[in-house]
């Protein structure tokens, strides 16, 4: 049995299911690449919605049973972002980990200097607090694990060193990172790189990673560059030693979701699967995630649309091979 299997309801949040009371919204063009997280009784999507001048909103959704969502008829603001000193063209992309009581939010922020990543706060997804940005010159894909290490925060990031021709840059390293504070961060080393010729020769990180008794499990998405005409981005998995998140234990040789249905392969940007939020439903008296526990990854897919696939945290440890 595959680790990942797509939900038959699946897209789950198109451009359909976007209020219609909002001006910024009209005729979106598309809505995908949400974080994830529960709250409560509630599983919570924090949206990418793109409009037709290609301007990026933020938008929450939620939901009962994690597949049926309803959009919040608001815009996600994040005070004093225009009071940083540069320009931010969009902020997009965002990813939750619940810590300390309440949400950290990372998101990617376009500026005149590259892509930077920022942080936000929240108890209650309606007022955010913004840390601030990062001043790394460009970087993507960061997730915040949801644990400290004595005073420090640490996070999984993709330092934007490759540059394809005519593309955005991008990386094939993904690197653990250190803060005292969510602002400055200071790299410690990279824990894994991208494998040429193979479905994940570009990688970069996906949802925050999860405890498990094994290690950290990261879900994360690598794109196949080698057939030239075009790009496919893919999942796998990645494993990590719980005490010292540098040292990779193992990781998957296969992805564990490709593009195959239509709505992956047909969109705004084809052959896209990208997993931005997990939530496990079940942890134990320790905060492990449980082996048998369902795990529902959201991703976007062909930057059009929100999708879910299912599994276990043992189904997805199982495509771990030694590294």
């Amino acid at each position: 049995m595959r680790p990942l299997v797509r939900s038959s309801d699946n897209p789950i949040i198109t451009t359909m299911d976007l209020p219609r009371g909002l001006p910024d919204l009209v005729d979106s063009s598309s809505v995908f690449n949400p974080g994830a997280v529960r709250w409560g009784d509630r599983y919570m999507l924090m949206l990418r919605v793109q409009t037709r001048g290609r301007r990026t909103h933020l938008v929450m959704a939620e939901s009962k049973n994690g597949r049926e969502f309803s959009v919040w008829p608001e815009i996600v603001r994040l005070p004093g972002l225009d009071r940083l000193g540069e320009k931010i063209y969009h902020v997009y992309d965002p990813r939750i980990t619940p810590l300390d009581d309440e949400f950290l939010v990372m998101f990617a922020a376009d500026t005149e200097t590259g892509c930077k990543l920022g942080t936000a706060r929240t108890t209650d997804f309606r007022n955010f607090e913004l840390v601030g940005l990062g001043d790394h010159p460009d970087i993507r894909n960061g997730v915040i694990l949801p644990r400290r290490f004595g005073d420090r925060y640490l996070r999984y990031d993709r330092p934007n060193r490759v540059a394809d021709a005519g593309a955005p840059g991008t990386g094939d390293e993904i690197v653990l990172s250190e803060s005292h504070d969510l602002l400055e961060w200071r790299p410690l080393g990279p824990v894994m790189r991208g494998r040429p010729r193979y479905w994940d020769e570009r990688i970069g990180a996906g949802p925050p990673p999860v405890r498990t008794r094994r290690g950290w499990l990261l879900l994360y998405h690598g794109i196949a560059t080698h057939f030239g005409s075009v790009s496919i981005y893919q999942a796998g998995v990645a494993l990590f030693d719980l005490d010292d998140p540098l040292q990779l234990i193992g990781r998957s040789r296969d992805n564990v979701l490709e593009p195959r249905k239509m709505y992956e392969l047909v969109g705004q940007v084809p052959n896209v699967v990208f997993p931005s939020g997990m939530i496990v439903d079940d942890f134990d008296s320790d905060g492990f995630a449980c082996e048998d526990s369902l795990v529902r990854v959201y991703y976007g897919a062909a930057d059009t649309s929100v999708c879910l696939a299912t599994g276990t945290i043992g189904g997805l440890l199982s495509a771990v091979e030694d590294r």
